[in-house]
């Protein structure tokens, strides 16, 4: 999941990609989680672009190679762990990927 985030962070920035790991408590759940934030500094992606992206198959952009899957499959690997994607807008100007996941081993 981690490989599909930078590698779609590496094809999109313009110099600079960022990696971020982070543990967490949810309090929600009280589980401990932890955040893999990758950003980037390229084109970013507006609000509805963010919500087509992890649509399976959907290719915001074809003049690139690739097939549209990775953020779906990102996101449905994600979810079957307990955790989840978001997308959003990167302080460096491009696209922020926040994968969520639960610290396996710990209840």
């Amino acid at each position: 999941m981690s490989g599909n985030l930078i590698d779609n962070a590496c094809k999109w920035a313009a110099s600079k990609v960022a990696v971020a790991v982070a543990p967490f408590n949810d309090p929600a759940t009280n589980r401990e989680m932890f955040t893999i934030t990758v950003e980037d500094d390229g084109p970013g992606l507006t609000p509805e672009q963010r919500a087509e992206a992890v649509k399976r198959g959907k290719r915001l952009d074809e003049t690139v190679p690739g097939t549209g899957l990775g953020l779906s499959i990102v996101a449905d690997l994600a979810a079957l762990y307990g955790g989840s994607l978001e997308l959003d807008r990167s302080a460096m100007g491009g696209l922020k990927a926040r994968l969520i996941l639960p610290s396996l081993g710990r209840e």
